[in-house]
């Protein structure tokens, strides 16, 4: 049983074939400046054709900032980044009022500055140096696409997509993000060291005079379409199904969940996941030039969905057991049906 219509538009066709070439055009200008990081980059241009946010976790000098950078000029988008540190202040990321007078007439009024959050792409640099109540100010933008302030709604600029970075290794003068707002990141997206043969090309190529020029070959207007595309894509029944039974098999009250859930898992991941892995998983069914949805798109993406949503124990920190792991067990645990795509 199929729970949306089928692609069998001319036009929604075209629109297809373009995202999936548009896709690997953008990913060859990005070749430009970025070496390697092929997960990453299709994770992050994932998270575009979705319209979601994704955390994105790695060491100091790999890349993080300047490959959402990159991404932003290649993509023609307003980018913005804050740096997050402990004095931040939400008005800082939102923007706040201000007293104006008119040169005219010297009356003096209350005049709206927008903040940094009103821009296409922005970057939340180092998102857990700051305090809660400043993490906070970032999630009605995330969830709402707005900005509350004073009473007044302000609506922001589509597309718009929040990236943030952390350092896994540096955890003095950090705050823990709410779980709340680690659950509205699409993906937790991790970066590693790139192989040798990448790193000495990355050493080559940022010693010498780099001043690439980019092709635009994808715009903020077909990233909008691309978004209203990937929600046509159709999903049979016990694919749905599949991407349900991971995420309830994660939960440590469910009956269906397995052992090693019980034994380290303290919260399992919300009905939200279960969202993100079918809209991220028709996402890709399009960049691999297919028009449904298989079980091997959401195995391939559970990880980045699941990894900062299936919460350990003390018990599984004090025997190294990782929500990696975890997710690994899932995957072997909860049988694909035997019918669907």
């Amino acid at each position: 049983m199929e729970t949306t219509t089928d692609l069998n538009t001319p036009d929604d066709v075209a629109l297809a074939e373009r995202m999936r070439t548009g896709r690997d055009r953008v990913i060859g200008e990005l070749k430009k400046l970025i070496i390697g990081q092929d997960e990453v980059v299709d994770q992050v241009l994932l998270t575009l054709f979705v319209g979601g946010n994704s955390l994105i976790v790695g060491v100091p000098g790999l890349a993080k900032t300047l490959l959402i950078h990159t991404m932003a000029r290649v993509l023609d988008l307003k980018f913005s980044r804050i740096q997050f540190t402990p004095d931040l202040m939400p008005s800082d990321i939102t923007g706040t009022d201000i007293i104006q007078e008119d040169p005219a007439t010297g009356r003096r009024s209350m005049v709206f500055a927008p903040g940094p959050i009103f821009a296409n792409i922005v970057l939340a640099d180092e998102i857990n140096r700051t305090p809660p109540k400043t993490q906070s100010a970032l999630l009605e933008a995330m969830q709402e696409h707005r900005v509350t302030i004073q009473g007044r709604t302000y609506k922001l600029e589509e597309p718009f997509y929040v990236f943030a970075t952390q350092n896994p290794i540096e955890l003095e003068g950090t705050y823990p993000l709410p779980e709340a707002q680690l659950d509205r990141f699409m993906f937790h997206v991790v970066i590693e060291h790139p192989p040798e043969d990448e790193e000495l090309e990355v050493i080559r190529t940022t010693t010498a005079i780099l001043e690439p020029q980019f092709d635009r070959p994808v715009s903020g207007a077909d990233l909008v379409a691309f978004q209203r595309l990937v929600r046509r894509v159709p999903v049979a029944d016990p694919v749905l199904r599949y991407a349900l039974s991971l995420v309830r098999a994660s939960r440590p009250k469910s009956p269906t969940c397995p052992d090693s859930v019980k034994k380290w898992v303290a919260f399992g991941a919300s009905v939200r996941a279960a969202q993100y892995l079918v809209l991220a998983g028709k996402a890709r069914a399009l960049t691999s030039g297919r028009y449904h949805l298989s079980f091997e798109d959401i195995r391939a993406l559970a990880h980045p969905v699941l990894r900062h949503r299936v919460l350990t124990n003390f018990h599984a920190q004090s025997e190294g057991v990782t929500s990696d792991t975890l997710v690994d067990r899932l995957l072997e645990a909860v049988p694909m049906p035997r019918s669907g795509m």
